[in-house]
């Protein structure tokens, strides 16, 4: 469960291949066609064994007394914690920039990464990481431009959290000195409270949704670093109003960068570009 929503996680799949939550039981099916339940105990990277029952401090399960929610879920934090902590050392080792895109469905995240991709061709490896509840499109899509991809569909889900994040960057195996592009679940609320290990959150908003999601979803835009106005090329079809959009923005967050972009047309791609490899550097 979601310490956050309470979402059921369900099972978790990387490329198809399930991937164990450390905080729950879950089952086996063998070749042979034999199933077995039990905890977990699979190690995440060294020194980090579980095997423990959890609760959600704001369950109302019957008969879980309320003490006993409230020092579970701590736990649960700091294991979380932990993993983003062993995912950022290792990027670190391997001077890996990696990003966290989150926003709403629809926003264009997927299309804005593919023409990143073949624009930093020859320029910078990119490696990505896709996150959705269902379906394996999106990664599809990616390694469409030859760059690597790894699908995790978190059932039902709705975020990626560092442990699965953990799982993908071993099986991507990323380059020395690449870029690690993680397309976060679409959801413009949880994805804004679980550090993955990136070096930043960038939050794309479509001016399709309207401007005033930066103070409807104020913890999603606090925790971003940049903020991507994608689909630019519709704003003379729509009554978007692109200042009274920065302003909130940074009504929450007064330190939040802004980039103008289009996928579609190509507007402010070169300055996302510049900001990827600026920041990458530092």
């Amino acid at each position: 469960m979601c310490t956050t929503c309470g979402c059921g996680q369900g099972e978790t799949k990387i490329d198809g291949q399930a991937v164990h939550d450390p905080e729950h039981g879950h089952e086996h099916t063998h070749a042979d066609g034999t199933t077995h339940s039990h905890s977990h105990d699979h190690i995440h990277g060294e020194g980090h064994e579980h095997g423990h029952t959890y609760v959600p401090a704001h369950s109302h399960a019957p008969g879980v007394p309320q003490s006993r929610r409230v020092q579970i879920a701590p736990d649960s934090l700091a294991k979380k914690a932990a993993y983003a902590r062993e995912n950022r050392a290792f990027l670190a080792g391997r001077r890996v920039f990696a990003l966290n895109l989150v926003s709403s469905p629809g926003s264009g995240k997927t299309t804005l990464l593919v023409k990143t991709i073949e624009a930093l061709k020859g320029r910078k490896g990119v490696a990505v990481i896709e996150g959705d509840q269902q379906t394996s499109q999106d990664a599809e899509r990616i390694r469409a431009t030859g760059a690597s991809a790894v699908q995790i569909n978190t059932g039902k889900g709705c975020h990626l959290d560092a442990h699965m994040v953990g799982h993908a960057i071993q099986q991507l195996d990323p380059a020395d000195k690449s870029l690690l592009m993680i397309e976060n679940v679409g959801n413009l609320v949880c994805p804004a409270a679980f550090d993955l290990g990136e070096a930043h959150k960038v939050v794309v908003l479509s001016v399709t949704e309207g401007e005033d999601k930066p103070i409807k979803y104020p913890d999603m835009f606090r925790a971003a670093k940049l903020m991507l106005l994608n689909k630019c090329d519709l704003l003379p079809h729509l009554d978007f109003d692109v200042d009274q959009a920065i302003a909130y923005a940074r009504r929450v967050n007064p330190d939040i960068e802004v980039l103008r972009v289009s996928a579609k047309s190509g507007e402010g791609m070169d300055e996302w570009l510049g900001w990827l490899e600026q920041n990458a550097a530092k």
